[in-house]
């Protein structure tokens, strides 16, 4: 039988046991009814007529008026129709005898004496049937009540007993094998598999039980087969992770360790057995390494580790499954060595730069001299080479002045001079830089700065610098007598933006984001136009040290629109 069949059976059960109880209260209730009507109706009414006709007898001792006779009469006749008791009928028949006899001694006093005294002695004798039947039928009535009462309380103790029974054991047979399952499936997510359900019953607990062992014994079948292998994966990987030179820490998707390699536990200065298994964020309170790789996005880390100084690069893994992270993988990769290369390569370019200066300068010195006629002279043909070596010259000292701005800014030693200023004369000092450059390649510089444009904080040699950039590159990709449009303006609340637009060639979109990295340049472009590829770079470090930001628009055919924004002045 199902659970619902049941539940079915056992709620009409219940059903059924309150229908008798009610039938059987409804069936007593009746039978007192119907005695209680017995006495009221029959003897009760017996009495009232002979109670009647003594009454009318009683009126006149001497003779039997008209009004009496009546009254006798219409009481007697009711009599005889409401003999309900054995004898009564003997006794009814007897008084309408007496009574007709009375009727005709209208005249005879003594003979009326007697009839009248026999007269009431039957009507006494039926008085005294009807009240013995009256106490004979109340006690039936009396015996009634009391087997009811019985009869009822007997079976409703019963009914009660059983329904409380079921009450109490008829849940326990739905919710203990439920409580089981519940047990069984707790054991499980514990990873013990050795449970068994046991329900020695026909429904759908048995089957629910059936199909429960099946699983849990696939389950056990599964992990003994599969644990060496997974066993031997773990060892390995562990292996693996602690062979690496990497510092290497694994987290779930609530952020507990689950694994942490050698490399990791010596800098962040804890024991595996202290970081495994406990929640990140608890353990970064305490540890401040833990915490900036938890919170910083910064990419660039130096640590002090093994009585040294040791440069890190983090790196953060998602380990995705079917579309949902489940954990991700904290790599720190030990830099230093590469970072001592770097700040090696950076010193030497310094130093080089700065001293190329020198004899660069020596150079153009010698050769204001040899243009100088008092000097001396020259040929067209020296006068050439003369020109040629300027210009050697020239390109030669913006390339030692880039790469010295570039190692100032590598080495962290970029001093910033900041002040407040007009855009005006920001605009104005740059304009003048390259006003000869446009002028050879009659390029028209089309300012727009407004006069009432609040005052900017920056370093007006640096930004100045930028700039300056920014219009000999658009002076440069531009075709002759075109427009460079240079325009200041505000750009948000607190912010002024300054842009430098040319109507050249334009840069392919491919290309636009690694327009600002160090030593990159635009293919395609020429020999007059291509530099270090150093100018944009360091435009953008020194932006972005004032606070600022740089950006470029392209489109290929169209033009360019390099533009930085810098704060206002408070």
């Amino acid at each position: 039988m199902t659970i619902k069949n049941k539940l079915r059976t056992g709620i009409g059960f219940l059903f059924l046991l309150a229908s008798i109880c009610c039938s059987l209260s409804i069936y007593y209730l009746n039978r007192l009814s119907a005695d209680a009507s017995v006495i009221l109706k029959d003897n009760y009414e017996t009495l009232q007529f002979v109670k009647n006709i003594g009454n009318a007898l009683d009126q006149n001792e001497l003779r039997l008026d008209a009004r009496q006779i009546n009254t006798i009469e219409s009481n007697l006749i009711k009599q005889e129709h409401n003999v309900t008791e054995p004898g009564e009928q003997q006794l009814t028949d007897s008084l309408r005898s007496k009574y007709e006899q009375l009727k005709l001694l209208a005249n005879d006093a003594t003979k009326q004496t007697i009839l009248r005294w026999e007269v009431r002695k039957l009507l006494y004798g039926i008085m005294q049937l009807n009240m013995t039947a009256i106490e004979h039928k109340n006690a039936v009535a009396k015996e009634t009540a009391s087997s009811a009462t019985l009869l009822v309380a007997l079976i409703g103790t019963f009914l009660f007993l059983v329904s409380f029974s079921f009450v109490v054991n008829f849940p326990g047979y739905i919710a203990n094998p439920i409580r089981e399952l519940t047990e069984r499936i707790q054991e499980i997510s514990k990873r013990n598999y050795h449970q068994q359900l046991n329900f020695k019953s026909n429904d759908e607990f048995g089957e629910l039980a059936q199909a429960f062992n099946t699983m849990t014994f696939k389950l056990d079948e599964y992990e003994h087969s599969n644990l060496a292998s997974i066993m031997f994966e773990k060892k390995r990987i562990e292996t693996i992770i602690n062979s690496m030179h990497d510092a290497i820490i694994g987290l779930d998707e609530r952020s507990f360790i689950i694994f942490v390699n050698e490399v990791a536990c010596t800098l962040v200065g804890m024991s595996e057995v202290n970081l495994i298994g406990r929640y990140a964020p608890d353990v970064a309170m305490e540890n401040d390494l833990l915490r900036n790789l938890l919170v910083t996005d910064q990419n660039k880390m130096k640590i002090y580790a093994d009585n040294r100084e040791s440069y890190y690069s983090k790196e953060t893994l998602s380990v995705v499954s079917k579309e949902r992270v489940i954990g991700k993988v904290i790599i720190l990769k030990n830099i230093t060595e590469f970072q001592q290369l770097d700040e090696a390569k950076t010193n030497f370019i310094a130093t080089i730069s700065h001293e190329l200066k020198t004899p660069i300068s020596s150079i153009k010195m010698s050769l204001k001299l040899l243009e100088d006629e008092r000097v001396g002279t020259v040929n067209t043909e020296q006068k050439q080479l003369m020109e040629n070596i300027e210009d050697d010259t020239r390109r030669l000292l913006q390339i030692t002045g880039e790469l010295l701005d570039m190692a100032q800014v590598e080495t962290g030693k970029l001093q910033l001079n900041f002040g407040s200023t007009h855009p005006k004369n920001i605009v104005d000092y740059a304009v003048k830089a390259v006003k000869t450059a446009a002028e050879q390649k009659h390029v028209e510089l089309n300012v727009k700065c407004d006069d009432s444009l609040p005052e900017v904080s920056a370093d007006l040699d640096k930004t100045t610098w930028v700039l300056i950039n920014l219009l000999s590159n658009a002076i440069k990709y531009s075709h002759e007598k075109s427009v460079v449009d240079l325009i200041v303006k505000k750009h948000k609340r607190d912010e002024i933006e300054f842009s430098v637009a040319d109507h050249g060639q334009g840069i392919e979109n491919k290309y636009l984001p690694r327009i600002f990295e160090r030593y990159f340049k635009v293919p395609g472009a020429t020999i007059d136009q291509t530099g270090t590829g150093l100018g944009l770079a360091i435009a953008k470090d020194f932006i972005e040290a004032q606070s600022g930001k740089i950006g470029v628009e392209s489109e290929l055919g169209e033009g360019s629109r390099f533009y930085f924004t810098l704060k206002k002045s408070n």
